[in-house]
C-alpha cells in the first residue's frame, strides 16, 4: 500500500509540472504578439440635442401713462356787460360754437340806435349838399356861356370903335372905355372858369362822407359787440371751469370759462432710457385703460431725444381719436411698449449656455461635430434665455455634456 501511494504522488506531481510548463509556454507565446497590436480608438463623447425654437419670452412690456386733454382753452369775453343768462354748467360737454352764457345787450343796442339816427341825418345832409354843388356848377356853367357871348360882342364893338378912332369919329376916351369893358368881361370869364374848376376838383363833401364812413364802421363794431354778447365755446370738449353767476358784471378780457378738448385725446408718459429704446422709430403704439377690454391705437406725436432736466426721463406723447368721449382727463392708461409678436423670440435653455469670462457660448451640432458659437443674450424668463445673435431657429443645440466639449470636437448622439 505505501508503495502504491508513493507512486500516485509522483504521477500527480509530474502531471502538475506538465500543466505548469504548458501554461508558461502559452503565456510566452501570447505576450509577444500583444506588443505589436494597434492602439484602440478613443471613445466619442455622447451628447443630447434639441432644435432651437422661437418661444414667448414674456408678456408685452407696459408703461403707465396719464390721459389728458389735447387742448385746454380759456374762454375770454370779448365784450363787457352784465351776465344775463348762463346756458351751460360746469362739466357739460359742449360743441364748437355752443353758447355758454349771454351778456345783457341793452346798452349796446341803445348806442347802435343813436349811431343809426346820426347816420341817417348825415345821409340827408349829404344829399342836400350834393344838390347845392350841382346847382352851383350849373349856375357857373351858364354864367360862363353868357360871358363868352358878351366878350364876343364886346370884341366886335371894340374893333369898330378902334376903326372909328382912327377916322377921328370917336374920342380916345370912348375907345378906352370900350377897351376897359372888354378887359373886365375877360377877367370875369377867367374867374368863373377858375371857380368851376375848383368846384369840380375840390370835394367839399369830404367831411360829410368821412362822417358817414365813421358811423358805418361804428355800426359794424356794434354788430360785432352784439355777437360777442353770446360767449361761445371755441372748441368741442368738456366745460371744466365756469366762475360766473347771473347778474355779475364782467369786463372785456375776463376768463369766463375753460374748455378742454377731448377729441382727439392725449396720452402722456415718462420713460426710462431702456423703455424709450423699445419704441423709438415707431409711428403708433397700443394702449388700454385698466378695467376696459378694448385696446386702442395712439399716434406717436412726440418722443424726446434727451431726458428732461427735472424728471430725468424721456417724455412720450400719444394722440388718439376719442369720438365717443370714453377717455377722460385724469384716467390712467397702460401703453404697450412691445406687442405680443415682439415677445416671440429665439430662445435656448439657460442651462445650455457656457460662460467663459465675460463671454457666453453655446454648442451647436454641425454634422458630427460640436461647433462653439459666441452668442449675445437678451432677456431671461425662468428656464429660457433670449438669444439676440449667434444662432438661428432650427439649428440643433447641444443641451447636455456641452461643458466638456471643445470647438469642432466630434461627438455622438446619446442613445
Amino acid at each position: 500500500m505505501n508503495l502504491t501511494f508513493t507512486k500516485s504522488i509522483q504521477t500527480s506531481a509530474k502531471a502538475l509540472g506538465a500543466v505548469l510548463l504548458s501554461a508558461a509556454l502559452m503565456a510566452g507565446c501570447t505576450s509577444k504578439p500583444a506588443e505589436n497590436a494597434a492602439p484602440a480608438e478613443p471613445q466619442l463623447k455622447s451628447v443630447k440635442v434639441a432644435a432651437i425654437e422661437k418661444k414667448k419670452i414674456s408678456d408685452p412690456l407696459e408703461q403707465v401713462a396719464d390721459v389728458v386733454s389735447s387742448i385746454q382753452i380759456d374762454v375770454i369775453t370779448k365784450a363787457g356787460g352784465d351776465v344775463l343768462e348762463i346756458v351751460k354748467k360746469r362739466g357739460d360737454m359742449v360743441e364748437k360754437g355752443d353758447v355758454i352764457l349771454r351778456l345783457d345787450p341793452t346798452d349796446v343796442l341803445i348806442q347802435k340806435e343813436k349811431t343809426q339816427i346820426g347816420l341817417s341825418g348825415s345821409q340827408q345832409q349829404l344829399v342836400k349838399a350834393k344838390q347845392d354843388v350841382d346847382d352851383g356848377k350849373l349856375e357857373l356853367q351858364n354864367g360862363i356861356k353868357k360871358l363868352e357871348l358878351g366878350i364876343a360882342d364886346a370884341q366886335k364893338t371894340y374893333s369898330k370903335m378902334r376903326n372909328d378912332f382912327d377916322l377921328g369919329l370917336v374920342t380916345k376916351f370912348q375907345l378906352e372905355q370900350t377897351e376897359t369893358q372888354l378887359t373886365n368881361l375877360k377877367l370875369d370869364l377867367e374867374n368863373s372858369r377858375n371857380k368851376l374848376k375848383t368846384l369840380e376838383t375840390t370835394n367839399s363833401l369830404a367831411p360829410l362822407e368821412q362822417g358817414m364812413q365813421t358811423a358805418a364802421v361804428s355800426l359794424k363794431e356794434m354788430d360785432r359787440t352784439l355777437e360777442n354778447m353770446e360767449v361761445k365755446a371755441p372748441v368741442s370738449g368738456v366745460l371744466t371751469d365756469l366762475p360766473v353767476e347771473a347778474g355779475m358784471t364782467v369786463a372785456a378780457g375776463f376768463k369766463a370759462a375753460q374748455v378742454q378738448q377731448l377729441d382727439p385725446i392725449k396720452i402722456k408718459a415718462e420713460l426710462t432710457e431702456e423703455a424709450a429704446k423699445l419704441i423709438r422709430g415707431k409711428q403708433e403704439l397700443t394702449f388700454y385703460v385698466p378695467g376696459q377690454t378694448d385696446k386702442l391705437k395712439g399716434k406717436v406725436n412726440y418722443l424726446a431725444d434727451v431726458t428732461s432736466a427735472q424728471s430725468k426721463s424721456y417724455s412720450l406723447e400719444l394722440e388718439a381719436a376719442n369720438a365717443d368721449r370714453k377717455l377722460k382727463p385724469g384716467m390712467k392708461a397702460q401703453i404697450l411698449l412691445t406687442e405680443e409678436k415682439d415677445e416671440i423670440v429665439t430662445t435656448v435653455p439657460s442651462l445650455s449656455v457656457v460662460r467663459e469670462g465675460g463671454d457666453t457660448y453655446v454648442f451647436v451640432l454641425a454634422g458630427d461635430q460640436a461647433e462653439r458659437r459666441k452668442v449675445e443674450l437678451g432677456r431671461l424668463s425662468d428656464t429660457l434665455q433670449e438669444v439676440l445673435s449667434g444662432v438661428k431657429e432650427g439649428e440643433q443645440l447641444i443641451v447636455s455634456g456641452q461643458h466638456q466639449l471643445k470647438d469642432k470636437e466630434k461627438v455622438q448622439l446619446a442613445k
